[in-house]
């Protein structure tokens, strides 16, 4: 029987970790769509799986020894990351995200990651607590910058008991990302995206302004997750503390008007999805100089106008308006009633509604809930990581465009 990914190859790295007994079965699933799999078996890895077990499911000899004469007069550890179309490696704990990250090259796993010129896709696997630390997300972040692709990981109860972001992604859901990216076409190829993300910062003097909260994860999320699917993406961010999506166009901003002439200059586009968290309202006069607080003088008074509306104006275009455009509505109360409305006000064909209120942690945090509004129909999503979110808004966004919507 053929396979669309016969005489496909891939070097799978095991790290050591509980979920190191699913790359057995990903091994199995690679096989079934014709995918020839080396694998690399680390030192914490072989307490979980053993070299036996791989070598039997991949028919190849399983490496483990950076320095054993024999596999280097074999297949030597620059052969070896150069002979795969891909390197995946899974689980990725969080050893081995902090070694790619800083550039570690100081046993097999990490050399071969080192010298690799193919692509790279991880499925991070640990404990929630080991997940969320401040340092594995900024590792995290890094690896995203460098390009290197991600699944998972998914929440759930883990070996530990405990409960949260950090199991691996299943087999069957590595393996689709695996053909994903060595079919080399996602499903949004082809598309032209413009997302929005981020806060706008509105000057009241040249040293204050006025801003909504926003860390621009999500926004940032949904560009990257789009890129990945194929579409030509644009990203229109205001200031925020991240890294630019790898294969994403950032066009950085500051104001409203800002944000407002550089989406249009970015189309025509087929999506926009604006994310940002954009200002209302600015000051009607900007004075050129630090407006001064001085003892016993009355407070100044700021005379406040309405910024354009993004969103508003992209949905309502009578020319060139975006096939489909996607509004965000963060509330703090009356969330799916406030998003409906909004839906309707704006004349956009899809509302992402999540509640921001200060318990839910939404806002600076890492986990969204939402609600995809579209007309006369509602889709609650379960709590998700926001790259999730932004992962499954993608495949919404295509099976949209594939006319099963």
């Amino acid at each position: 029987m053929s396979h669309a990914l016969t005489g496909r190859k891939v070097l799978l790295i095991v790290g050591g970790g509980i979920a190191a007994y699913k790359s057995l079965e990903l091994v199995r699933r690679l096989a079934e769509r014709g995918v020839e799999t080396r694998a690399i078996l680390t030192a914490a890895g072989s307490h979980f799986v053993t070299p036996l077990s791989l070598a039997s499911l991949t028919g190849n000899k399983v490496h483990q020894d950076l320095f054993s004469l024999t596999d280097e007069a074999e297949m030597g550890h620059i052969e070896l990351s150069r002979w795969a179309d891909l390197v995946v490696v899974a689980p990725a704990t969080a050893d081995l995200m902090a070694k790619m990250a800083h550039g570690h090259a100081n046993d097999l796993a990490s050399t071969a990651l080192m010298a690799t010129d193919k692509p790279v896709l991880i499925a991070p696997a640990m404990n929630v607590r080991m997940w969320t630390h401040a340092a594995t997300q900024r590792n995290l972040a890094t690896l995203l910058a460098d390009g290197i692709h991600v699944v998972g990981p998914d929440d759930g109860a883990m070996a530990c008991g405990e409960f949260g972001p950090g199991r691996m992604a299943e087999p069957d859901v590595i393996a689709a990302e695996i053909a994903r990216l060595l079919s080399g076409a996602g499903p949004l190829s082809g598309y032209r995206a413009l997302v929005t993300a981020g806060p706008t910062l509105e000057p009241i003097d040249p040293v204050r302004f006025i801003a909504n909260r926003s860390s621009g994860k999500q926004g940032y999320a949904i560009a990257r997750a789009l890129a990945e699917a194929g579409a030509q993406t644009t990203l229109v961010s205001g200031p925020v503390a991240l890294a630019a999506p790898p294969r994403v166009k950032l066009v950085k901003v500051e104001t409203a008007r800002e944000m407002l002439a550089a989406c249009e200059s970015a189309l025509p586009a087929d999506i926009a999805v604006c994310a940002a968290a954009v200002a209302d309202w600015r000051t009607e006069d900007l004075p050129n100089a630090k407006i001064k607080k001085t003892a016993g003088k009355a407070v100044p008074e700021l005379r406040l106008v309405e910024n354009p509306d993004i969103l508003k104006t992209l949905a309502q275009l009578s020319k060139g308006r975006p096939r489909l455009v996607i509004g965000f509505a963060a509330e703090t109360h009356d969330v799916i009633a406030h998003a409906t409305e909004k839906r309707a006000r704006k004349g956009c064909d899809w509302i992402i509604a999540n509640d921001v209120s200060a318990a839910t942690g939404v806002m600076g945090g890492d986990q969204n809930t939402v609600h995809l509004i579209s007309a006369g129909a509602r889709e609650d999503w379960p709590l998700l990581s926001k790259d999730e979110v932004a992962r499954q808004l993608a495949a919404r966004i295509a099976r949209h465009f594939a006319g099963a919507a």
